[in-house]
């Protein structure tokens, strides 16, 4: 199973979209799947059900640091790098789809309430753009870490 099938499983399983893509990367660096889960939780539907950047983006930026960011003991350059990084990923993203913002993302509705909520649902918006949109993180991960 791919990646993004694999994440893709996750969200289709009541995982947010952010818990989605970081587990699918953050399992092949130590973290177990459960830990995984915790870490990318609050992350989900723009941190906290905030609508800021969104969760498949947050998703995928921590997963680029687990890979190319900066510990203890590394040099300057690894934050550099970490930091072009995710510079680059955003830059995809938004070729994509013209925003990070969650709230953009759901065509300006507040998923917090409950009647642009039920917008939200009637116009299958968590399971065609969101789908979409952690699938695309996924991808774009795997490329850049090719």
């Amino acid at each position: 199973m791919t990646k993004k099938d694999k994440a893709l499983n996750y969200f289709g399983n009541k995982f947010n979209c952010s818990q989605s893509v970081f587990t699918v990367f953050g399992t092949d660096y130590g973290l177990s799947e459960n830990d995984c889960l915790r870490i990318g939780c609050a992350f989900g539907a723009g941190m906290g059900r905030q609508q800021l950047t969104c969760g498949a983006v947050t998703g995928a930026i921590m997963a680029l640091g687990l890979k190319y960011g900066k510990a203890t003991g590394d040099s300057e350059d690894k934050k550099l790098e970490t930091y072009k990084k995710t510079r680059e990923f955003f830059a995809e993203f938004n070729k994509l789809h013209k925003s990070t913002s969650c709230k953009e993302l759901l065509h300006g509705l507040d998923i917090n309430n409950p009647e642009d909520h039920q917008k939200i649902v009637e116009m299958g918006l968590f399971d065609t753009d969101c789908v979409e949109f952690v699938a695309d993180s996924v991808l774009i991960v795997e490329k850049m870490m090719k």
